[in-house]
């Protein structure tokens, strides 16, 4: 049993599923304020047009026998749940897209060094600068020994 508790702890500790929780409850109170701009907001703005308050209000009623309750299909509340999931689906793609932009922007800023040079890099530069001012001392001295020898 102390095995068993132990793996659900390591399995629920892991960086993922903690990451995974609060990205519910992150978005479980995003979408609560979703559901508010749309329904406090865009609603009533809406109702201008339509000439109604809110969507949750439209219904069709199917008449049934005698001594039966009519039976009411709210199709006005699921035209508010698909608006819902609309406004929340493309406040969640602008966020995306704002902190994609934000994330590209932070890479350009800041260019990446070159790596400092390794030790056998820095020994190769010296003998190769070693070897050119070599070369360069002997192309200066070089005519002058020739014109010594041709004197003679």
């Amino acid at each position: 049993m102390k095995q068993f508790f132990k793996d659900f702890k390591d399995f629920a500790m892991r960086g993922n599923v903690v990451d995974m929780a609060i990205g519910v409850v992150i978005g479980t109170a995003f979408g609560k304020i979703v559901s508010s701009l749309v329904s406090d907001i865009i609603m009533p703005a809406l109702s201008l047009i339509t000439g109604q308050v809110s969507l949750q209000d439209l219904s069709f009623t199917l008449p049934t026998g005698e001594g039966m309750e009519p039976i009411i299909l709210k199709y006005g509340v699921f035209l508010q749940s698909v608006l819902d999931f609309l406004l929340i689906a493309f406040s969640i793609f602008l966020a995306i897209k704002l902190i994609g932009k934000l994330h590209r922007k932070k890479k350009e800023e800041a260019p990446k060094e070159p790596p400092a040079p390794s030790k056998e890099e820095v020994l190769l530069t010296e003998i190769r600068d070693l070897l050119a001012a070599q070369k360069q001392l002997e192309a200066n001295t070089t005519p002058a020994l020739e014109a010594e020898k041709k004197e003679p």
